[in-house]
């Protein structure tokens, strides 16, 4: 039997890059996903990949960028399959690239970029994650960067530092309830986030992304998975 059989992924940003990957990881793990993207079209590959796997799919479209659109992605997700038990929160955005100096930055990197990458990060997981709480079994994927000091790209490594204090404060509530909270660096992939100049291919992402998820009920939460570095993993 496979290990996730009989559970419900749902993958934030998965019309694509990581997110895609994950997605088809989870499902050939036994998990069916909800599958996310801006639009529907944008998701089909994905499910695609997923139903060919052997698992269900099924799609939820909507911009993390408009709050009320994050609450309906919410609904749409739970109500898919009828409960979510991994939470895989990938979608974010970058920021341009400012070398004017972070002074004179424009206040929309900094609202952008944090709506994406923290607000619904943190709404999602706040919708979602309190029926994993009844269950007594989750797991939640908050994915953050490596980016230290690149001033150029301030906005955007601030939105991660607020992810990783939210992981640590969110994995500290959920001790004890069976839900475990941990962060994902994927490192610095050749995705049209990270760029043609990238040291790594999208897919050596794999199997290190899927180690948070299959996490033993008796790990502790808050951990730090950095996905180049496991490169060895057996799932």
């Amino acid at each position: 039997m496979s290990k996730l059989a009989g559970k419900v992924a749902f993958v934030t940003g998965s019309s694509r890059g990581v997110g895609k990957l994950v997605a088809e990881a989870l499902a050939k793990q036994g998990a069916n996903v909800v599958i996310h993207g801006r639009t529907a079209k944008a998701c089909q590959d994905t499910l695609d990949l997923v139903t060919k796997a052997g698992a269900k799919g099924a799609i939820v479209a909507g911009e993390l960028s408009d709050p009320a659109q994050v609450e309906r992605i919410a609904t749409e997700a739970l109500a898919a399959f009828g409960q979510i038990d991994i939470l895989y929160n990938n979608a974010a955005i970058q920021t341009v690239w400012r070398p004017e100096g972070i002074v004179m930055q424009e206040l929309s990197d900094w609202t952008t970029v944090f709506q994406i990458n923290v607000f619904a990060l943190v709404r999602l997981t706040a919708r979602i994650v309190p029926q994993m709480v009844e269950r007594g079994w989750g797991r939640v994927v908050h994915v953050t960067s490596g980016i230290d000091k690149t001033w150029q790209l301030a906005a955007y490594g601030a939105s991660k530092w607020a992810v990783d204090k939210f992981t640590d404060d969110n994995a500290a509530e959920l001790a004890g309830t069976g839900v475990i909270v941990s962060r994902l660096d994927p490192g610095w992939l050749r995705t049209d986030l990270g760029g043609p100049n990238a040291d790594n291919a999208p897919e050596s992402v794999l199997p290190g992304a899927m180690v948070p998820v299959m996490l033993p009920d008796t790990a502790v939460g808050g951990q730090f998975f950095r996905a180049q570095e496991l490169r060895d993993a057996v799932i």
